[in-house]
Order: structure tokens, then sequence, then C-alpha cells
């Protein structure tokens, strides 16, 4: 299923991250939250990461 989905910032392709349940976008330097299960593609919702 993750091959299917892409960064909504930048299109780009996203990693699993198990241990804080998110998907990150290397690319667009964000990581959006896994709740419930279900994946959150909303930039509002996806946390800025740093350096």
């Amino acid at each position: 299923m993750l091959e299917a989905l892409v960064c909504p910032a930048s299109q780009g392709t996203l990693s699993y991250d198990a241990e804080a349940q998110e998907l990150v976008s290397k690319t667009a330097r964000l990581a959006y939250p896994i709740r419930n299960g279900i994946p959150i593609m909303l930039i509002d919702e996806a946390r800025r990461l740093d350096g």
C-alpha cells in the first residue's frame, strides 16, 4: 500500500517509520502521522523535520 501513497507537498516517495507511526517525506522534510492505522495525508497535520 505504501507504494501507492505519495507526499501531497512534493509528490515524492514516502518511507514508513514504525517507531514513530509516521510516513516520512525526506524531500519535503515532513512526517505524516498514522492514527488508528490510517495515514493522515494533510500538510497541515504533518510534522516538520529538523536539520
